[in-house]
């Protein structure tokens, strides 16, 4: 497919393709970057991972892949509004997909379906769904079954070449996504799995419920189909991005890596579960019959929740099973993915890095005297736990009533929970101790901190934190993710460095409070924290260390000369590459000392 020139497969309101005028007469890629739920280009303010990523490899060329929930999320096609030469020079195309778009009702019809290959998908399913020792059910049986199901969905059965099209049917397979949507046989057969499975849970919500997740399978194959062709497909999420990079790795035979840069599988599929039931009941109250809420009871609710898990754990292991290497941000999660089935043998830890020559030079701006300034840098949404944070301030107040409180981050994401945060701080009477800032540059805001405060339920290896360590500033954080680790340290060189702060439990503002004021109180304190920061930072969490370990990632990869399924067994990896063509390592570059972020797990 020519990058510069839109996909007809595309054509409509539920896609947008877009290419680069350097991508012109391009037939591939070195990297397809395969990414879930967020726009990789923003058009202001501090860049994500991926754009970093990609303008860190300037002599690595990209074709990003951007799957977005639906057209109604805030999150909405950002670069739709960027104009072409504001995408960075080595990204040769980009195409954005709303995966749960609303079918128009003027198209929905009845379908007569293929009854075999119904019954042939449910054998598919259960094949997928199987999870055997290291994982599914062996990777040539796993690889079969994909092509299998690629060729059910889009019209291209096993043993026909993929990208030629079934008979007259075009690019609708004999398991079309009309004959899903609006066939007796799709009926019957969701009538019959909710009598065997899920009786406990209301029809209506169990039928919604499993159209809602199967539906963008459809698209995900029609994108596979037909995708430029890449060295190496990288997916950054297991969900929907996995699974389309283990339909593109068994259709090419080029590798797949998976790298998890925010939370596992399983929490995954929770929060995609949330976010969509809370926006179907808001979408919901606001049409004719607002009055008439959409609420599911608790049981209810929970069963919904556990289809969306099962599922998100299947499409999981199918991508983990494809995947030549996965990548973990710390090691705690690299262990999660195991537990979901992740091969060990195939897993390895590179945590991101913050750009320590932007931070660094901000140490010199802080004043002589440690601001009694508790810092939270973060959107004001639940998972955050704002409201721990402020009930922590009313104690720290108390103790130091010129203490302050900054809340240093968006509204816009939960507006209902903002408005109860700001509530709360004026029911305690905080409103001349706690702020909200809006959201904020960190390197203009923590020269002006004295402890940074992370009340977080969930995160994974959150930046935040990692950016105060670079600026000088001690953390008070919960035990999530790999919180514990960045204070603490990992193995015995990190952790002779010292405590960077101080790791409390969730939901305990008095720990929370404690724990702040014993650090802005004992000067010593607070600077053996600062110093074991920022030596922490710098040894293991830099930018160019986590570019340097992709690079050769990318490069190990890209230098197969196949993607040599019966090779991978588990055992072992081959030996990186000395050489490659079109992904050079800069003279002189090599990992930072310490642990190696490119090590494989024993």
């Amino acid at each position: 497919m020519n990058p510069t020139t839109p996909n007809p497969a595309f054509a409509g309101p539920t896609s947008t393709v877009r290419a680069a005028s350097s991508g012109a007469g391009v037939a591939g890629v070195d990297i397809a970057l395969l990414l879930e739920g967020s726009q990789p280009f923003a058009p202001a303010g501090i860049p994500g991972w991926a754009e970093r990523m990609i303008r860190a490899l300037p002599q690595t060329t990209f074709a990003v892949v951007v799957l977005i929930d639906d057209r109604r999320r805030d999150c909405t096609a950002t670069a739709n509004a960027l104009p072409d030469n504001a995408l960075p020079d080595n990204v040769l195309h980009l195409e954005t997909h709303f995966l749960h778009d609303d079918e128009p009702a003027a198209t929905a019809r009845r379908q007569r379906a293929d009854a075999p290959a119904f019954a042939e998908a449910a054998r598919l399913h259960e094949l997928l769904r199987q999870r055997g020792p290291g994982g599914n059910s062996g990777y040539a049986g796993a690889g079969a079954a994909m092509r299998e199901l690629m060729g059910l969905l889009i019209g291209q059965p096993l043993g026909q070449p993929l990208g030629q099209p079934r008979d007259d049917r075009g690019d609708e397979g004999p398991l079309s996504e009309h004959a899903f949507l609006h066939s007796r046989q799709a009926w019957d057969t969701i009538v019959e799995q909710y009598r065997r499975y899920c009786s406990d849970l209301s029809f209506t919500d169990y039928f919604w419920t499993v159209r809602t997740m199967h539906r963008p399978l459809w698209r995900l194959a029609r994108i596979a189909a037909t995708l430029m062709p890449a060295r190496v497909y990288h997916a950054a999420s297991t969900g929907y991005a996995g699974f389309l990079g283990a339909m593109l790795r068994y259709r090419h035979d080029r590798p797949l890596l998976v790298s998890q840069h925010a939370i596992h599988t399983r929490q995954h599929g929770i929060d995609l579960f949330e976010s969509r039931w809370q926006r179907e009941n808001a979408y919901r109250n606001e049409g004719p019959r607002r009055g008439d809420a959409f609420a599911l009871d608790v049981s209810q609710l929970r069963c919904c929740r556990d289809l969306w898990l099962r599922f998100f754990e299947s499409l999981g292991r199918v991508c983990y099973e494809a995947a030549d290497e996965i990548v973990a941000l710390y090691e705690g999660n690299r262990l999660g993915q195991v537990q979901d089935g992740a091969p060990a043998s195939r897993t390895r830890t590179i945590p991101n890095g913050i750009d320590l020559p932007a931070l660094a030079p901000r140490r010199a701006q802080r004043p002589a005297r440690v601001p009694p300034v508790l810092c939270l840098a973060g959107p004001v949404v639940p998972r955050k736990d704002v409201k721990t944070f402020i009930r922590a301030m009313l104690t720290v107040a108390r103790q130091c009533p010129d203490a302050q409180g900054w809340i240093a981050g968006s509204e816009d994401e939960d507006p209902d929970y903002a408005r109860e945060c700001r509530g709360l701080v004026q029911n305690l009477g905080l409103t001349g101790n706690v702020h909200f800032l809006g959201p904020r540059r960190s390197d203009e805001l923590l020269p002006q901190v004295g402890v940074l405060v992370l009340s977080s339920i969930s995160e994974a290896l959150p930046r935040a934190v990692l950016e105060a360590f670079a600026a000088g500033v001690p953390c008070v954080v919960t035990d999530v993710g790999a919180c514990r680790e960045l204070i603490e340290g990992v193995g015995d060189e990190d952790m002779a460095l010292g405590a960077a702060g101080a790791v409390v439990r969730i939901a305990d503002a008095g720990a929370l409070a404690r724990e702040a004021v014993a650090l802005l109180g004992d000067g010593e304190r607070w600077r053996a924290a600062q110093r074991a920061a920022i030596v922490r930072a710098e040894r293991y969490y830099t930018e160019h260390a986590t570019v340097a370990s992709y690079r050769q990632l990318y490069r190990h990869l890209a230098a197969k000369p196949h993607a040599d399924a019966g090779a991978r067994g588990g055992v072992g990896r081959p030996a990186l590459p000395a050489t490659s063509a079109t992904m050079p390592t800069p003279a002189g570059e090599r990992l930072s000392s310490g642990r190696c972020p490119f090590a494989g797990a024993p």
